[in-house]
């Protein structure tokens, strides 16, 4: 008999979890909520801070926070950057930390490598003659709704010129209309004395999933390289058949405005850490960016984290939660730096680092749901049923990566507790894709994980806006990593059966579906391996004892 007939037979004689044998086709839910492993429920691990949180969780100052971030074209040190993170701080500081016993702030400056960009103004028109000129895009206020119309390092300009709307067509003096990302056809049109470029580029995932065709509208978020000289802005597709349409009826030419603001300053990264109590110099890091302009993306993320950490020090301070064995750090900054920034000043040991991007988007405005994305594990090299990688794609795995770990389990028994509190709330997961500030911690070998919502088809557009966010998911989702980060920060020797529980299930799981699927033997050993390798990293973190200490400085990352 095989390795694998003889795990098949094991697997039919032993008393695996019906529901986690339902999942194995894909179908069904953890607990009812949570689609994934199915996880033993008790009063232990991170259900011990899930009804508390939720209790000292402001959801109405969270959003009011999202709308104040959702003001801003925030990039990394311009004015909207500056103010939020001001906000940030400000809130922190007026709740005591930086000030009361156990609650640290810390403010770190970074020299950044180009100048602070701030657009100010922009506005694209075709000009009529005779007749008045017709604005196709324009905005002043940095909360405009075309605000994306310039890309990240797109310079000022007044420029005029005809249309073309192909490169191949393109002669010197003329405005280029292109369906392209400008990454891909700027150095070309530059070459042809291009007098600007137009994209009206959006990726597959950004179409209106409720049929109402919405993203005709959308104005792709993007960059250009720092120090761009040639004009460029983003149009969206309404506006990109409009002129394709007025290029079919004569000659039109077009106007394109900019005004953009340059400044030397260098980049904040602000840190609010609850200290522990038993193991003070070990730290859980939960790390949200404030650059992108948008409402989900990730507005939702720092205001998130903002009134979790806030929510942590009222539930300890009224006695509600024990103040966690572990510190816990909350991170605001720019994305990956931060992570790097934190990492690299820290005197605490890092235990696990959390991602925090995306985290309130409505599903019936955007169509995403809340998810859990894994550590690198071996799902992230054979993706087997219920795993279905997002849109967003899978990538390439060093199985150098795959230091086994339990912060999945206990990630995802957070979002089981708080569905269970909240009496029933959607969510999923999947492999490792990678792509967030999860990805900074993971290439040191600390283990590392993301909670994000996708399919958002609004996601790096204009329609990114304040009425794309749901109160209660972003509620949900924010008590959720503070949960998280809790039942590892404070994980406890009582904690270890729920924890060995819920792992054994999904090894379970796992290897089912490679019997299912006539998988190679190699991926129950995988599992097999990974599920032994996670349980001695349970042990270790629920007894106290050492856990493995990061990578050196500059160890490389998993990357997109």
């Amino acid at each position: 008999m095989s390795r694998l007939a003889a795990l098949a037979a094991g697997l039919a004689a032993c008393s695996a979890p019906s529901a986690s044998q339902t999942n194995w086709s894909g179908v069904g839910y953890t607990n009812g909520y949570h689609r994934g492993p199915e996880v033993l429920v008790d009063g232990t691990g991170t259900a011990r801070f899930a009804a508390p949180l939720l209790a000292a969780f402001d959801a109405e100052a969270s959003m009011a926070t999202v709308a104040f971030a959702d003001r801003w074209y925030r990039e990394p040190g311009n004015e909207g950057f500056e103010a939020t993170l001001d906000h940030v701080l400000a809130a922190l500081r007026e709740a005591g930390f930086g000030a009361a016993q156990g609650y640290e702030l810390t403010v770190h400056e970074t020299p950044m490598e180009a100048p602070a960009w701030t657009p100010l103004r922009a506005e694209l028109s075709l000009l009529a003659d005779p007749g008045p000129q017709r604005v196709l895009a324009r905005f002043g206020p940095q909360d405009d709704r075309d605000r994306t119309m310039l890309p990240v390092n797109a310079p000022s300009a007044r420029v005029e010129g005809s249309l073309a709307t192909s490169l191949e067509e393109l002669d010197p003096g003329e405005i280029l209309l292109t369906g392209e990302p400008l990454g891909v056809v700027l150095g070309d049109a530059r070459a042809k004395g291009a007098a600007a470029v137009l994209s009206s580029h959006l990726r597959h995932f950004n179409v209106d999933p409720t049929g109402r065709e919405r993203h005709l509208d959308a104005i792709l978020y993007g960059r250009v390289s720092a120090g761009t000289t040639t004009p460029v802005a983003n149009v969206s597709p309404r506006t990109h058949r409009a002129l394709v349409e007025a290029a079919a009826s004569g000659a039109p030419r077009l106007r394109l405005e900019a005004v953009v603001e340059l400044a030397e300053r260098p980049l904040r990264t602000l840190v609010a850490t609850v200290v522990g109590a038993e193991r003070p110099q070990e730290v859980v890091a939960l790390v949200a960016h404030v650059q992108e302009p948008g409402a989900n993306d990730n507005a939702t993320g720092l205001a998130g984290l903002l009134e979790g950490a806030l929510a942590l020090r009222r539930a300890i301070e009224s006695g509600a939660v024990p103040r966690p064995r572990r510190s816990v750090a909350f991170v605001w900054g720019d994305e990956f730096e931060a992570s790097r920034v934190f990492l690299d000043r820290t005197e605490r040991l890092p235990v696990a680092g959390i991602s925090v991007d995306m985290i309130g988007a409505s599903k019936s405005e955007t169509g995403a749901i809340c998810l859990l994305e894994r550590s690198p594990d071996p799902g992230a090299l054979t993706p087997l049923p219920p795993d279905e990688h997002t849109e967003w794609g899978a990538r390439e795995v060093d199985p150098a990566y795959l230091v086994p770990n339990g912060l999945s389990v206990v990630m995802r028994t957070a979002l089981v507790d708080v569905g269970l509190e909240a009496g029933g709330w959607e969510s999923d997961e999947h492999p490792w894709e990678g792509g967030s500030d999860h990805d900074v911690f993971l290439g040191r070998g600390i283990p590392g994980a993301l909670i994000w919502h996708f399919t958002d088809f609004t996601y790096h557009t204009s329609l990114d806006r304040l009425e794309m966010v749901d109160p209660r998911e972003l509620s949900l989702t924010a008590v959720t990593l503070v949960v998280a980060a809790c039942g590892v920060a404070d994980a406890r020797p009582e904690d270890m059966y729920r924890y060995g529980e819920s792992l054994m299930r999904e090894r379970y799981e796992r290897q089912g579906a490679v019997v299912q699927e006539q998988a190679p033997e190699a991926v129950a050993e995988q599992w097999g391996e990974w599920s032994a390798g996670a349980r001695r990293w349970f042990a270790a973190l629920c007894n106290g004892l050492p856990l493995p200490a990061p990578l050196p400085l500059g160890a490389r990352a998993p990357t997109r």
